[in-house]
């Protein structure tokens, strides 16, 4: 095994995290489970985390010793997040240079990302683009985001894929956000009443108590299924993607 293999195949990774892909310049792709934490908040959150390892939010990186090597220091560098409720593809680098690199494509809006979520009820047509504009708001270290008397412009292309034959009825979407708004998709379905199986704050709490009750979970049904772009490092292009498996509970219902 090669040293970059050994580093990949060494990682602390959390509780159901998996590695789905990496490439040789050193970025990579990870299956984020629904309930994980993108990376600690506070002291004590290292075991509900993406790695079981120290995070440092300055240079937005995760850092570990060796067990093998106790003097040798690894960094994994965050370039993206999930809420904790979302599962599915997360991205981070090996090295601060490249980090620097992929950030850079996801502020540019250069990063081609689909989720799937399952929605109470459904939409008419089987394709549309929702343009909103939305109002975030941050207190207290909480984000809400509403879609009424906002200014900050969000908009995503959503496709129907499977429409449920019982109750309740839902329907399974896919939705491609070509901007990255805060909870954006939670509160772009919500506001066209056809809010995320699931969703604990813009969602509808009756149904999700029954749903919880007959699906026997009470996670939010929204998944980060792919992630795609192309990039180029140390005078060299490449192509990256990344594609995680539809849970299993989301097909229950359908």
């Amino acid at each position: 095994m090669s040293g970059t293999e050994a580093f990949w195949a060494a990682l602390p990774c959390g509780r159901g995290v998996s590695l789905l892909a990496w490439d040789a310049n050193g970025l990579a792709a990870f299956n984020k489970p629904a309930g994980v934490l993108s990376h600690p908040n506070e002291s004590g959150d290292e075991k509900r985390s993406l790695l079981h390892a120290r995070y440092r939010p300055d240079g937005e990186y995760f850092e570990w010793r060796n067990e093998s090597a106790a003097t040798e220091t690894n960094r994994l560098w965050l370039l993206n997040r999930l809420d904790s409720a979302t599962s599915g593809v997360i991205l981070a680098a090996a090295s601060a240079e490249l980090a620097a690199e992929i950030r850079g494509h996801f502020k540019r809006k250069q990063v081609k990302k689909l989720y799937l979520a399952l929605v109470f009820g459904g939409p008419r047509a089987t394709s549309e683009v929702w343009q909103d504009r939305l109002a975030v708001e941050k207190r207290g270290g909480q984000i809400r985001t509403s879609a009424h008397a906002g200014h900050v412009p969000a908009e995503s292309a959503m496709t129907v894929l499977r429409r449920g034959a019982q109750e309740p009825r839902v329907t399974l979407i896919r939705l491609e956000p070509r901007t990255g708004r805060s909870h954006q998709l939670r509160v772009q379905c919500a506001k066209r009443g056809m809010p995320i199986v699931g969703d604990q704050t813009y969602g509808d709490f009756a149904r999700n108590r029954e749903f919880a009750k007959r699906a026997g979970t009470k996670r939010l049904f929204l998944h980060s299924m792919e992630t795609a772009f192309a990039y180029e490092f140390g005078g060299q292009k490449a192509d990256f993607s990344a594609v995680a498996p539809l849970p299993p509970e989301f097909e229950k219902f359908l």
